[in-house]
């Protein structure tokens, strides 16, 4: 047992001198990444051992002078690569590692892997014009929500939405002279009347400062940004309310982009990790950790900027969500996007 520790102990001192100057290739491509990991003869018995994220390699070469090419040919959806947006350009992360024990024993080797690909060019919603949805302005902003259609291509033209289908709430701040902002929904509710009174009944949708609550009870999601100004909840059609018109209130607010604390993000929670994650960057998903609870914030900047932020009351309706079969008796209330309108 001795022996074998000691063995060990040998080829982890091995395997970090030479691995100091790794011969590593990495050719990403739109949707994965192929790498060829050259490794010392010393080190292809533990092959077994060597992970992109959590995959193992998909090949290994023995060359004829003993050496090893360990090939790892996968997509970004495989080994936990981490996703993430920042202008026109996306990312994803990973990492090579050498793992002599198993986990919970850290690596002994880590690689940072990253490859960086131009966003595909969408079509990005224009500023709405003050009769189809600008809801309200402050400090020189001005703020805008509206319904996009099923493909996110457009405004929506009808306010009909079939139960179990996705509804994409779009909002976004113009800014003009200000630093660049970032938006953020801090609350929704759904509610059947186009105001709220202090006893209104209620549907909460986003709530605990922007955790996506509907996210936890269905499919509901955050879509990727397409500027830190904008975004775009991906939302799910519920019963509340269901074949009378409904409206959704949001708080929304211009928040500094570099200052995100837990009362300051966009939250959504991912069913196939069973975890919450930050939207605008997924190595910070700690902050949403107090979904499950309270969230308040613990950043002295932030508590700082706070005075400088701005927020407003949106409500976008009327909206209808009825039973599938119900559609067609639905449709004398469709309606041009001058009718359907975010009420100031």
């Amino acid at each position: 047992m001795l022996m074998h520790h000691y063995l060990g102990v040998i080829i982890v001192a091995v395997f970090v001198t030479t691995a100091t100057n790794a011969d590593i290739n990495v050719v990403c491509a739109k949707d994965s990444v192929k790498i060829t990991w050259r490794i010392s003869a010393e080190l292809v018995p533990y092959a077994a051992r060597l992970f992109l994220g959590s995959c193992m390699p998909s090949q290994l070469k023995v060359l004829p002078t003993g050496e090893g090419e360990a090939l790892f040919n996968y997509k970004f959806a495989d080994c936990k690569f981490k996703k993430l947006i920042k202008g026109k350009h996306i990312f994803h992360h990973n990492e090579l590692t050498y793992r002599p024990q198993a986990k919970p024993k850290p690596a002994s080797f880590v690689y940072p892997i990253e490859c960086v690909s131009k966003r595909p060019e969408v079509w990005v919603p224009p500023f709405l014009n003050p009769g189809s949805g600008v809801s309200g302005g402050r400090g020189g902003l001005h703020f805008h929500m509206a319904l996009l259609n099923e493909d996110l291509t457009g405004i929506a033209k009808t306010n009909v939405i079939p139960l179990g289908s996705f509804m994409p709430l779009w909002a976004a701040v113009e800014q003009k002279s200000h630093q660049p902002l970032l938006l953020l929904m801090e609350e929704c509710v759904a509610a059947t009347t186009p105001e709220l009174q202090p006893g209104s009944q209620v549907y909460p949708i986003i709530s605990n400062k922007g955790c996506l609550m509907e996210s936890v009870r269905g499919n509901s999601m955050f879509l990727p940004r397409y500027h830190s100004s904008a975004i775009i909840l991906y939302l799910q059609s519920f019963k509340y309310g269901l074949g009378e018109e409904v409206y959704i209130h949001c708080k929304l607010v211009a928040w500094d982009p570099e200052v995100l604390d837990e009362s300051k993000k966009a939250c959504h929670y991912v069913k196939e990790n069973g975890s919450w994650e930050l939207l605008d960057d997924p190595f910070q998903s700690s902050l949403c950790s107090c979904c499950d609870s309270t969230c308040t914030s613990r950043s002295k900047r932030g508590a700082e900027w706070e005075s400088h932020s701005w927020s407003h009351n949106s409500v976008l309706g009327p909206l209808i969500i009825t039973e599938t079969s119900d559609t067609k008796a639905h449709n004398s209330s469709i309606v041009s996007v001058l009718d359907l309108f975010c009420l100031m």
